[in-house]
């Protein structure tokens, strides 16, 4: 591996390709040679306001360049990244930033109609510290990417002056206190429990990882990639960012996914490379005006997340004439990536398995005893190798469970492999469903449903839809003498959690189906659910 860390692949990239472009933002035209010295600016900021090695750094914004230079001008600092989802509502983002412990924050401004520091200050506004967010104890400074910032906050312009007296040789000496065995991000993802665990990862685990994603993908010097995914997800950040550092390409970030801007993009800045859930990309084959844009540059397509159909993969190749599509597997908890299709692969194999153990992972599947079963007989995924995680933060109980003393990381999914080692997920033990690319836990949603005072009971189950793949239905038990509507709930739901949570059905019950341990059984309420439809 070229690389020893995080910081050691900005400055590479920045030497080796600084007049290629490196980020496309609008009529902004970033070379890498240019962002690199942003990169080092933000990080001599990071270093005056006081971040020390090891401190986390949340970092809640869409997908944009300052998005970019903060990260890993943070990370080049020594910082651990904690990056939040940007469909958090203002309590859902303070949990995570409490949990990590964060120092330093970057937080947008208004997004979507939304002011992120508003909904954060109604979160962690209260409290006994003195910092920005009271309720945020360990919180030294916010930063809002924006030219305005309320009391207590800076501005993105301001943050970055106030690094003006840190030299060169002070950033870099930093930077070389970061090495492989240093965390480099917190990624929080849920279980069962509904409780945020934060995975780390270490650079070396990192860059060791998106090589290879980079190599199996056919990544090249050239390449103009549209990062539609979210920079908060791995698949954004490092299949995405971190990736184009390792060759050279050009980082063309879009904020929000819209059919429409995903095709302009393509035509006018000649998109060669696009990854992408398969409802990002059946919407854009099915898209009305299609025809009307040029999309020949388009060359590698990279999905996953969700169930892909042959049919899919056929028109993406005969349509549009991409010449690669690739299917991969991955979780937080084992770098992002477990498995992957190879180029040249059968359609039918890319459509129908997540493609083999990337170099330096096993992977296996095992009965409910922990025993290994043959091919073609389903049981529950564990994967071991370089990409599995250190441990969740501060929480060596949930560490426990999940990662056993030989090192096998359980997944939680259910999966199939075949006899050339290639990997099926059909089903998730932890009853998460995928609504449009994100991953949703219905404990998660049950806790958050539960504190709405008509609500006694309730029980989350993924079911089918045509357009995100899944969405939630929700089977709830109210309190006695309430009149809670359907749709007053759905409401209630929006304004308390990431709409991609929010279930889009609600079905009023007298009692939920329990087994003799007192458990709600989930598959008897899917199977109710499908009983139904087929009776319509």
């Amino acid at each position: 591996m070229e690389w020893d860390s995080v910081p050691d692949l900005v400055r590479s990239a920045a030497e080796r390709y600084a007049r290629t472009q490196a980020v496309v933002e609008g009529r902004t035209r970033v070379t890498y040679g240019e962002l690199g010295a942003r990169v080092e600016r933000a990080a001599a900021a990071c270093v005056a306001q006081g971040l020390r090695p090891g401190d986390r750094v949340g970092i809640w914004a869409p997908n944009s360049l300052d998005w970019i230079v903060a990260a890993l001008g943070a990370v080049s600092a020594g910082g651990v990244l904690v990056p939040v989802n940007t469909r958090f509502k203002g309590a859902e983002a303070a949990d995570v930033l409490r949990r990590s412990g964060a120092r330093l924050l970057f937080v947008t401004g208004t997004f979507l109609g939304t002011s992120y520091v508003a909904s954060l200050r109604r979160a962690a506004g209260e409290g006994t510290c003195e910092g920005p967010l009271p309720g945020l104890p360990a919180l030294d400074r916010a930063v809002v990417l924006s030219e305005d910032a309320p009391a207590g906050f800076l501005t993105w312009k301001d943050f970055l002056a106030s690094g003006e007296g840190v030299g060169e040789a002070e950033v870099r000496a930093r930077a070389g206190t970061v090495d492989g065995t240093s965390p480099s991000d917190i990624v929080f993802t849920s279980g069962t429990t509904g409780r945020p665990k934060g995975a780390v990862i270490t650079h070396a685990q990192t860059l060791r990882a998106y090589e290879i994603w980079s190599e199996l993908a056919g990544l090249r010097q050239g390449d103009r990639y549209l990062i539609v995914n979210p920079f908060f997800h791995t698949f954004g950040y490092k299949a995405g960012v971190l990736a184009c550092l390792m060759r050279g390409a050009t980082m063309i970030p879009q904020p929000v996914f819209n059919v429409a801007t995903v095709l302009a993009n393509i035509a006018a800045e000649r998109v060669s490379v696009l990854p992408g859930p398969p409802t990002l990309l059946q919407s854009l084959l099915d898209h009305p005006g299609r025809d009307g844009y040029d999309l020949s540059a388009l060359r590698l397509v990279v999905t996953g997340a969700a169930v892909v159909p042959l049919p899919l993969v056929e028109r993406l190749r005969g349509e549009l004439g991409v010449t690669t599509v690739l299917t991969a597997y991955g979780l937080s908890e084992a770098s992002g990536i477990v498995t992957m299709c190879r180029r040249g692969d059968d359609p039918g194999v890319i459509a129908s398995t997540s493609g083999r153990p990337i170099p330096g992972t096993e992977v296996k599947v095992v009965d409910a005893g922990g025993r290994a079963v043959d091919p073609g007989v389903p049981g529950e995924v564990l994967v071991r190798g370089f990409n599995v995680m250190r441990g969740y933060h501060e929480d060596e109980a949930a560490t426990a469970e999940v990662l056993t003393q030989d090192g096998w990381l359980r997944t939680g999914d259910v999966g199939v492999l075949d006899a050339e080692g290639r990997l099926r997920i059909t089903d998730r033990v932890k009853d998460m469903f995928v609504v449009g690319g994100f991953n949703a836990y219905p404990a998660e949603i049950e806790q958050t449903l539960l504190l709405h005072p008509q609500v006694a009971e309730v029980a989350v189950v993924g079911i089918p839809d045509r357009r995100l793949g899944e969405v939630g239905k929700a089977y709830v038990v109210r309190h006695p003498g309430t009149v809670l509507t359907a749709d007053d709930l759905i409401a209630w739901a929006r304004r308390e959690m990431a709409n991609y949570k929010v279930p889009r059905t609600v079905e009023f019950v007298a009692e939920l189906p329990r087994n003799a341990g007192g458990k709600v059984v989930k598959g008897e309420l899917r199977g109710r659910w499908g009983r139904r439809r087929a009776e319509r």
